[in-house]
């Protein structure tokens, strides 16, 4: 139940603090007077939108606190306690916005964002608007009421959810299907390429190895002329050969020994060279014992290369990057498969998420149905009592001629009424003038804030188009629903106001220099003379106070 409003700085409001108590309040005043400005302050408190332009004329802040007792709602209580924003004492909401048009919320003293101020506003109050009857020529609006009114609202957004979640993997399945033929024959013709890249086999510096050998054996003959020739030139040449020369260059040399400095250096050096070409003349031997001139071994090195410069020619690229290329190869079909694997998986979800939103879907249509019976009888008796004698109501559920799954469930939402007797039922904007809708829109407020588990409600001028005895009738249909609870009701009309618990008089203070607004309770004088101009205008008369005191009276009385 909200207990306290505060208002700082908000539009034409300077300071206002209200106290309020349970049962209905009516709030009245002049047009102007700023009965709205006060809901509207209330509604930034419960996470409506703000701009700069709300705060004040030459203030540099708005700011709003709304109080909460919250004993009758445990939901709330618990909303609070999963985010430890609970407190001891009652809830309070705050809102600050600045001139600049930054907006800051709070909840128990805790910054939080607008989005929590909404969640936790949904809990504690519910505001019906003067535009609701608009919004009721809308077959959107008779979803959402029936569903309000059924219970299921959890429900239908989990239809919603499985809408769509079976769309997304629909389109997503008919993205990787229409790809299909493409990626059959891309797959056929990467597995081809990767078979011939297989079956080469091509090992780690093979390339390199195959070329030098085949190098090699290419130049066989000249290779081993090469060698014989080096080898008499070292060592087997009568005519003279290298380590003939140094040996007897070290005999001449060792004739002198004893000899130190340039000349043993000398000497050494010749040592030397003389046992490094003896081990080269060993080495070229070997070479010649051992080396292989096999024309067989000559013809496979040719072969094997051509394959391999073929291939890498098919590819266009140098056959040194044919290893890179298998690897990419085999990524790639590795990824068609993948997609093979994903259209299969995608399938089995669909089917998965179409079971799934069936069973949602059909759980919802039995609430509906069963709930659309009830409301329908319910806002049909109290358009009766509204002033539409022999008015029917009725909601008609049509099946939705869909094979896929729809997000608002198996079945369309329509509210049909008959305004007079003898009338066929009609859609609403096609059968009902301003007044009766204004009526119609009335009756289901009143009927679904009764099933309401929230205890605080709101009403800002849903009266509009009403008058004569149906007003009464009005009053006395909001005085019930604030027996259960709170209920704020911002009227014109004095048949309402004297069927409040309690009566808020709200009405512009002017100074010197600026006008602003301000809140008065009411007592039962002050409510005999408010109502007293509510039916008369500004001169007040014995008459009309007269009237307006039986008018209090009587509704106390009931």
């Amino acid at each position: 139940m909200l207990v306290h409003l505060s208002i700082h700085n908000y539009a034409i409001v300077d300071h206002l603090d209200l106290e309020l108590d349970a049962g209905m309040s009516a709030i009245s005043g002049e047009t102007g007077a700023g009965k709205s400005i006060m809901l509207d302050a209330l509604g930034l408190c419960l996470g409506d939108r703000a701009d700069s332009g709300v705060v004040r004329p030459g203030a540099d802040k708005a700011d709003i606190l709304a109080s909460f007792d919250l004993t009758d709602i445990p939901e709330a209580r618990a909303w609070l306690a999963e985010r430890d924003l609970d407190s001891d004492g009652p809830c309070i909401l705050r809102r600050v916005i600045t001139a600049e048009g930054r907006s800051r919320g709070y909840i128990n003293g805790s910054p939080c964002p607008q989005a929590d101020l909404k969640a936790i506003g949904e809990l504690i109050i519910d505001i019906h608007s003067q535009h609701e009857h608009q919004s009721l020529l809308k077959t959107d609006t008779h979803r959402r009421l029936l569903d309000e009114y059924a219970g299921s609202q959890e429900l239908a957004r989990q239809v919603q959810l499985a809408a769509q979640r079976w769309k997304q993997t629909r389109n997503e399945l008919e993205r990787i299907s229409s790809q299909g033929d493409e990626q059959r024959a891309r797959h056929q013709l990467l597995s081809y390429q990767l078979e011939e890249l297989e079956n080469l086999a091509l090992g780690d510096n093979e390339l390199e190895q195959l070329e030098q050998e085949h190098k090699a054996l290419s130049n066989a003959e000249a290779l081993l002329g090469a060698c014989r020739q080096v080898l008499d030139l070292c060592s087997e040449s009568d005519a003279g050969n290298v380590l003939s020369a140094l040996t007897a260059s070290l005999n001449r040399l060792g004739a002198f020994g004893g000899q130190g400095g340039a000349l043993g250096e000398a000497s050494n050096l010749l040592a030397s060279a003389q046992i490094q070409v003896e081990e080269a003349v060993g080495e070229l031997n070997r070479f010649v014992d051992h080396f292989d001139a096999d024309p067989q071994r000559q013809q496979f090195l040719e072969e094997r290369l051509d394959t391999i410069y073929t291939l890498a020619r098919k590819h266009r690229i140098q056959p040194g990057e044919l290893a890179a290329l298998q690897q990419q190869l085999f990524e790639e079909l590795e990824n068609l498969n993948a997609d093979d694997e994903a259209g299969e998986r995608l399938a089995e979800e669909l089917a998965a998420y179409a079971r799934h939103y069936q069973e949602k879907a059909a759980q919802l249509s039995k609430l509906r149905g069963n709930a659309a019976e009830r409301l329908a009888a319910a806002v049909e008796r109290e358009m009766q009592a509204l002033g539409m004698p022999g008015g029917r109501f009725s909601i008609q559920l049509q099946a939705v001629n869909s094979e896929e799954p729809h997000a608002n469930g198996l079945e369309s939402v329509e509210f049909l009424v008959s305004a007079n007797p003898g009338q066929p039922l009609r859609g609403l904007a096609k059968v009902a003038s301003g007044g009766e809708l204004s009526r119609i829109s009335l009756a289901i407020q009143v009927i679904t804030a009764q099933t309401s588990r929230v205890p605080t409600l709101v009403f800002d001028e849903v009266d509009v188009g009403i008058g004569g005895p149906t007003a009464e009738v009005v009053g006395q249909l909001l005085r019930r629903l604030g027996e259960r609870g709170q209920v704020l009701c911002v009227t014109h009309l004095p048949q309402v106001a004297a069927q409040g618990h309690q009566h808020l008089f709200v009405h512009k203070r002017r100074g010197e220099d600026a006008t602003s607004t301000a809140v008065s309770k009411l007592d039962e004088s002050g409510r005999v003379e408010e109502i007293a101009r509510m039916l008369g205008g500004v001169d007040l008369t014995e008459e009309s106070l007269a009237h307006a005191r039986k008018m209090v009276t009587s509704a106390q009385a009931a």
